[in-house]
């Protein structure tokens, strides 16, 4: 591919003027897609039995973005049939073939990354920059795994023998169909990641999106057509939560990767081994805390923990929404980042300079203002807690930060997917650390300190999959371009990696050990 523009987090103020040329551009195409009626995609078939529901955008409730015909249980046992019988084919393509075809793929997608960008701009409300970091994070986790793959000689390695008559080897196989539960929050990546694996490890897939990523998860299904995947291979079961309740409890799913809350995570851990033992990947949320130590550049904290509450209206798992702070330091901390809070631009998502844009629908907008009501009566709202009128009409709310709640208010334990991140002063960093491994959760957490004895410290201590040190792109949230390891301790994962990572294929396949005697 020729060299183009890549963003990350760390390039989200950049102004590059052919950037944002292009996604304007995109956003063109794709509000001319506006209005499509979309089908389940079964074996490579378009169909329209189903029930329909319709998206409309959270940027404008007015605007119409798709009609999409919800799968039926005969779509969900005839996609895992069709699945089971594509899958010998699948399995048997020599690996590099697997690889070339999915890089082609990854290629696709950053070819319309532009397009793309802007569709789930107006389908989840990302700002331009994330929509579009969105984007190449997709690519990225599939090239990335495609090079595990690569790099591993197809995870096929000789082993130690008896004798110089038997050839001994261990081989990772695939498991067989592969479920993909994916969130409206990411809706390309946290497909595109999970299904990317599946594939390049030589399972078959049956994606059930979100509802409200419906229209980006069809397009992820065009660009693996487009790059040569079989019809098959790959099947798109849009709908509401039946259509992944039949996904799991479907006997012919051998695994299955779910994306949400922790309580349907759980649930879906629980259930769907029956007969015999089959794998979960599970990435179930976090209320991820940050500590700021009296040793810590305030700048560098107010930035990062701003970012990392405020960056797409606080609906990541990673979303920082929580912050201890020593007490010599919290006055002049806490008016640091409300003053942040102030600066954020807030609006239609599609525009060059707003950074936040609405939340995802309106009982996102109800629980901000219940929560905000809650902290008014048992603390203090320091900056934000408005729901705002805005023209065109959506769910947008301000950024907020509120403090002198009581330590065990829900604010410091649940996760609440909305702009408002809660401080609270600290004695010592001991309590610190304490107060931030007090949950069921343990995503992320980020710590800023200048002392690396404290940061050894932390890093000891912290209960979290991923951890930041005095980051100022994001306390709490991660970095494209490039893929990094994304784990869940605790509530927040069962499989101790829920995405990227040195051995996130490998969860994907099953070992075998193979002795021949010649």
């Amino acid at each position: 591919m020729a060299d183009r523009f890549r963003v990350s987090y760390a390039t989200l103020s950049v102004e590059n003027e052919d950037l944002h040329i292009a996604y304007e551009e995109g956003l063109k195409l794709a509000r001319n897609w506006c209005g499509a009626t979309l089908p389940v995609r079964v074996d490579g078939d378009a169909r329209r039995a189903g029930t329909t529901f319709t998206i409309t955008s959270p940027v404008d409730s007015s605007l119409t973005l798709c009609i999409v015909h919800s799968a039926t249980g005969e779509d969900v046992d005839d996609a895992v049939a069709a699945a089971r019988g594509a899958l010998p084919g699948w399995t048997a393509r020599p690996w590099q073939e697997r690889v070339e075809l999915l890089r082609r793929a990854a290629d696709l997608i950053s070819e319309r990354a532009n397009e793309l960008a802007a569709l789930m701009s107006l389908e989840v409300g990302k700002n331009r920059l994330e929509a579009l970091g969105d984007a190449e994070e997709s690519a990225d986790l599939i090239r990335y795994y495609c090079g595990q793959v690569e790099d591993n000689d197809g995870f096929v390695r000789p082993m130690n023998t008896l004798s110089d008559r038997e050839r001994t080897s261990s081989v990772l196989r695939p498991y067989g169909v592969w479920g993909v539960i994916s969130p409206f929050n990411f809706p390309m990546a946290l497909a595109a990641g999970p299904v990317g694996a599946a594939l390049v490890a030589g399972n078959s897939v049956v994606l059930k999106p979100s509802p409200q990523g419906s229209f980006t998860a069809d397009k992820l299904y065009e660009c693996l057509r487009d790059a040569g995947l079989p019809a098959g291979v790959l099947h798109v079961l849009p709908g509401d939560d039946e259509v992944g309740a039949a996904i799991v409890k479907h006997t012919d799913v051998d695994g299955l990767t779910f994306t949400g809350s922790n309580a349907v995570g759980m649930e879906i851990h629980r259930t769907f081994s029956s007969a015999y033992p089959k794998p979960v990947i599970c990435e179930m949320g976090g209320n991820n805390p940050a500590i700021v130590s009296a040793q810590a550049d305030l700048n560098v904290a107010a930035d990062g923990i701003s970012r990392s509450a405020f960056g797409f209206a606080g609906q990541k798992c990673s979303a920082c929404s929580r912050v201890y702070v020593q007490r010599e330091v919290y006055d002049e901390f806490l008016e640091k980042l409300a003053e942040r809070a102030r600066g954020v631009a807030v609006g239609d998502p599609t525009e060059r300079d707003v950074y936040m844009g609405p939340l995802v629908d309106g009982t996102a907008v109800e629980r901000f203002a219940r929560t905000v009501a809650d902290v008014g009566g048992k603390g203090r709202v320091v900056v934000g807690g408005a729901v705002l009128e805005h023209s065109p009409q959506g769910h947008y709310v301000q950024p907020t930060v509120v403090a002198d709640l009581p330590l065990g208010h829900p604010v410091f334990r649940d996760e609440l997917f909305v702009p408002i991140v809660a401080v609270a002063a600290v004695d010592s960093l001991d309590e610190a650390i304490t107060l931030a491994n007090r949950t069921d959760l343990g995503l992320t957490a980020g710590f800023f300190s200048n002392d690396d004895a404290e940061v050894e410290r932390f890093l000891d201590r912290i209960e979290a999959g991923v951890v930041y040190i005095n980051r100022a792109a994001g306390a709490t949230t991660g970095a494209w371009p490039g893929v990094q390891p994304f784990g869940g301790w605790k509530g927040s994962g069962n499989s101790g990696k829920a995405g990227g990572g040195l051995y996130y294929v490998q969860l994907y396949l099953r070992e075998q050990s193979r002795t021949v005697v010649l």
